[in-house]
């Protein structure tokens, strides 16, 4: 095991997800380049009864790609998803695991609720048709960390493998303390990341019924359900998906030839202690992450150029997050640009974090900032540069956060690389 040295480098060498709006690079780039949503009219149950009728499901996917079919039929689709994630940003890095790295190579992969679904499922089996109907593989294949468990099984890597749990915040956390742990010596590189399949009829309820899901304009596409910051906001919707960043050491990635995507050069998080659905007031939590983030390497805050915010839709939320940035950025915060990007695949949940925490750094691999086409009137009291449309800019850091219930609060700054 090295020493640790928190002035290593950690370079972001592979990227792999499943998302609404595309489960490759390329088209997830097209699609948040020309604002092209992945929300649609919810097809895993009735949406009928309820206001909010869309979400942002993934119906693309074939598991068997991805594992064996024996481990399909028996495993939570949650965790399906996160493997296929950490399977791609493996592959798409380069990285080849073999015995003499094995150990030395870590995974960090979290989830809000893990296979809730199957516990679900297998509770009305267990009510429908009795004991003998409930899977004995149910269990180990329920829990929140079976995914980071069965990464390191599909892949081969024995280092440390953990799974933090923060709700909403999830992902930004695991890939957050990956950085860390690639700092502290523990491992040379990590697959980090989250995944989440909260659709589900039950959840749907229990997030209406807080009053938490959101509407579109009165007369418009069912698209426009998620408009953050914008004057007119009133909820979020519900999606699925996973992602997964290979972390490296940065000499260990220029060593081996690796394409380094940006770095990782900023985490913080925070508690509200105050609430367990309410954010603090003035957006504190979110306050105190961010500021942890740029001082922990460093970072002038003058640098950032780019956010890209939990930004939920919700009207407190919404608006306690632009507090924070007003008490980090001050007078210099609407020349920051704003890329919402929940606006296109609804709320991920626990996997929020790690999708978009690649969101961003394609936006500062591409040196552009996606738009939010559902933003349209403009809130005095945010007053945030939410742009409609995509804007080419120059990218030097961005930030990525995210809140998640129990009031939790993470923050991750990503920089271009510049090939030094």
């Amino acid at each position: 095991m090295r020493k640790p040295d928190f002035s290593r480098r950690v370079a972001v060498t592979g990227m792999g997800l499943v998302s609404p709006i595309g489960s490759d690079l390329d088209t997830v780039w097209h699609n948040l380049e020309n604002g092209i949503s992945g929300l649609r009219t919810i097809t895993r149950w009735d949406p009928a009864p309820y206001d909010c009728k869309v979400s942002g499901e993934v119906n693309d996917f074939d598991p068997n790609e991805w594992m064996n079919f024996k481990e399909v039929r028996r495993t939570a689709r949650v965790v399906v998803l996160g493997v296929a994630a950490a399977k791609k940003a493996l592959a798409d890095s380069g990285l080849e695991i073999t015995e003499a790295n094995r150990d030395d190579i870590g995974v960090l992969f979290g989830s809000g609720d893990g296979g809730a679904n199957l516990l679900m499922e297998n509770a009305d089996a267990w009510r429908a048709k009795g004991a003998r109907a409930v899977s004995p593989f149910f269990i180990a294949n329920m829990l929140p960390d079976t995914a980071s468990g069965q990464i390191a099984i599909e892949t081969g890597i024995r280092g440390s493998n953990m799974c933090i749990v923060t709700a909403c915040s999830s992902g930004t956390h695991n890939v957050g303390e990956a950085a860390e742990l690639i700092r502290r010596g523990d491992v040379i590189a990590c697959l980090a990341g989250a995944t989440e399949t909260p659709l589900h009829e039950l959840v749907h309820v229990g997030f209406s019924n807080m009053r938490g899901m959101g509407t579109p304009r009165p007369g418009e596409p069912d698209q426009t359900v998620s408009r953050p910051f914008d004057l007119t906001r009133n909820g979020f919707v519900l999606g699925e998906g996973a992602g997964a960043l290979m972390l490296e050491d940065y000499e260990y990635a220029t060593a081996r030839g690796a394409r380094i995507y940006a770095e990782v050069v900023g985490y913080g998080s925070a508690a509200d202690a105050w609430d367990l659905i309410q954010p603090i007031e003035n957006g504190d939590g979110v306050r105190r992450a961010i500021l942890q983030a740029l001082e922990r390497h460093d970072t002038d805050p003058a640098l950032i150029d780019m956010i890209n915010p939990h930004g939920t839709s919700t009207p407190q939320g919404d608006l306690r997050e632009a507090q924070a940035y007003w008490a980090v950025f001050g007078d210099r915060t609407p020349e920051i640009g704003i890329s919402a990007t929940k606006s296109l695949t609804g709320h991920l949940m626990g996997a929020a974090g790690a999708v978009e925490a690649i969101y961003t750094v394609l936006s500062v691999y591409n040196q552009a900032v996606p738009g939010v086409p559902t933003f349209r009137d403009l809130d005095p009291e945010i007053n945030l540069n939410v742009s409609p449309a995509t804007v080419r800019r120059e990218i030097r850091y961005a930030l990525s956060d995210n809140v998640g219930l129990g009031g939790h609060n993470g923050a991750v700054i990503f920089k271009r690389y510049d090939g030094d």
